[in-house]
């Protein structure tokens, strides 16, 4: 059997996870958890890392309850910092009801709603959605770009991260 020979550069790598009810309120508190995430990471409230992430979460969340809600299960908010971007992940119910691609809205003018993914494809480097091989799940993700944090942290530069390891059946 051979192993993997390659020396990898460690990396720091920071998570936070939270599951949520599919509710409004849920989606609001997803929001709100995350606003302050980013502030404990070094990422002041107000300022567009912090927003830029927040406003990410809550389009996904947004979309989770009013799109992936299935009774009785609630929908996972998943933040992962590592070097200077922030990897969003929203995990809902419904795998079978994906997200259109960015730039293919359906939404009219006079629509209320229809264009959250727009936005999020404008403040995210990549997103995409990766449907659980179960079946019973998908999850939406952004890469968002944040920069080193401001607000007093000591946190040093951080090596890149690993590529994400494919997903064990």
């Amino acid at each position: 059997m051979q192993g993997d020979t390659q020396v990898h550069t460690p990396a720091t790598v920071s998570t936070f996870t939270q599951l949520y009810g599919s509710t409004p309120s849920g989606a609001r508190l997803a929001r709100r958890h995350v606003e302050a995430r980013m502030d404990v990471w070094g990422y002041e409230r107000g300022g567009e890392a912090n927003e830029h992430v927040t406003l990410v979460v809550a389009e996904l969340a947004a979309n989770a309850v009013r799109h992936g809600r299935v009774r009785g299960r609630g929908f996972r908010v998943r933040l992962v910092l590592c070097g200077d971007v922030v990897r969003v992940e929203v995990m809902d119910a419904r795998a079978e009801q994906l997200p259109t691609p960015a730039g293919e809205s359906t939404a009219q003018e006079s629509d209320e709603g229809g264009r959250g993914l727009l936005l999020v494809g404008a403040l995210a480097e990549k997103w995409g959605v990766e449907p659980r091989p179960d079946g019973i799940y998908k999850t939406v993700w952004a890469k968002v770009l944040v920069g080193l944090p401001v607000s007093g942290s000591a946190r040093t530069p951080l090596p890149a991260c690993p590529s994400r390891r494919p997903s064990v059946p």
